[in-house]
């Protein structure tokens, strides 16, 4: 036995090996339990594939196939991150405050809209909001700017 075939045998066992890990990879993408799981899996079965696809270039003696790797690794980056920016919110407790803000289910509710009527009017009543009169201009003005943002800096439905 010369190197060349014991070469050959290690990467026909390495590209057993990848394919076992790929059907592993496959069926924790299908049965996963969270998204974040399945996304995690996805990714693994493009990398096991580019690797594969390297070690059948060195084979089969292609060059070609390293082409083909590569364009798979960026087709597979990409694949994952829109996976990603598509079922991963990026700040979920922002989600959560606007739908409480939406439907006023915050605690404080009332107060913060007297407050911010009170504010876009450009009186502040000394009932609208507890404190001396300069913090009750300032948190006004607080509630003004978030609700600018909040908006778009339109009058309207929230972002």
């Amino acid at each position: 036995m010369n190197f060349e075939n014991l070469y050959r045998i290690l990467f026909q066992g390495a590209l057993i090996w990848f394919t076992l890990l790929i059907l592993i990879m496959l069926l924790r993408a299908v049965t996963g339990p969270r998204i974040t799981d399945r996304i995690l899996s996805i990714n693994m079965i493009g990398t096991m594939v580019i690797s594969s696809v390297c070690i059948l270039s060195f084979v089969l003696d292609e060059s070609y196939l390293l082409d083909v790797a590569l364009i798979y690794a960026m087709i597979s980056f990409v694949a994952v991150l829109i996976l990603n920016s598509t079922y991963i919110p990026r700040n979920p407790s922002r989600k959560k405050f606007l739908d409480e803000m939406k439907e006023g289910n915050d605690q404080n509710g009332q107060k913060e809209r007297a407050s911010v009527k009170a504010a876009e009017a450009g009186s502040i009543a000394d009932t609208d909001l507890p404190g001396e009169k300069g913090e009750q201009r300032e948190k006004g003005e607080n509630i003004r700017r978030l609700r600018e943002k909040m908006t778009g800096g339109k009058d309207g439905e929230l972002i």
